[in-house]
């Protein structure tokens, strides 16, 4: 079987009747994978698909929504955002200023600015679950995997959590 959606087109469903679809989104001079998954189409809603599309079409409102939420976070000094900036700057040293795009002089203004938004991630079939229905990452280093941010975003856009990758 397969969805049809006016933005994602024939989404085909696997033989375990999972659907996947992927594109890479440009986001200022940068490429940004998107993925939406889901492991079951039946729990796929057409509101659902909708929403993504909303999401994937609006991605530069929901990357300032996430580093907004970043930043109030970092006044936070147990958040994971304040934790990500110092490990950052103890494991770059005098490098990180060659990372940064913009220096302003604040530090966690200047991270959260440089960081790639490198992957969205839709989870189709959690629209409304409560559970994170769209996965950001973020890194400051595109080529270090394990050292990243996962902004987390319910249904409707808001952001729920902002975790490390750790």
């Amino acid at each position: 079987m397969a969805i049809e959606h006016d933005f994602f087109g024939v989404l085909e469903s696997g033989p375990d009747g999972s659907i996947f679809w992927s594109e890479n989104i440009e986001l200022g001079d940068q490429s940004v994978t998107v993925d939406l998954t889901a492991p079951d189409q039946d729990d796929v809603s057409a509101a659902a698909l909708d929403m993504a599309a909303t999401l994937v079409s609006s991605i530069e409102e929901v990357d300032r929504r996430a580093r907004d939420a970043m930043l109030s976070l970092f006044d936070d000094r147990t958040s994971e955002v304040t934790e990500y900036i110092i490990q950052q700057q103890e494991t770059l040293g005098d490098d990180i200023e060659g990372m940064l795009t913009d220096i302003s002089g604040d530090i966690a203004v200047d991270v959260i600015r440089s960081l790639q938004l490198m992957s969205m991630t839709i989870l189709a079939d959690e629209m409304g679950s409560g559970d994170p229905f769209a996965v950001l990452e973020y890194a400051l280093d595109p080529d270090a995997t394990d050292d990243v941010l996962l902004v987390n975003m319910s249904s409707d856009g808001d952001v729920q959590s902002v975790t490390s990758a750790e």
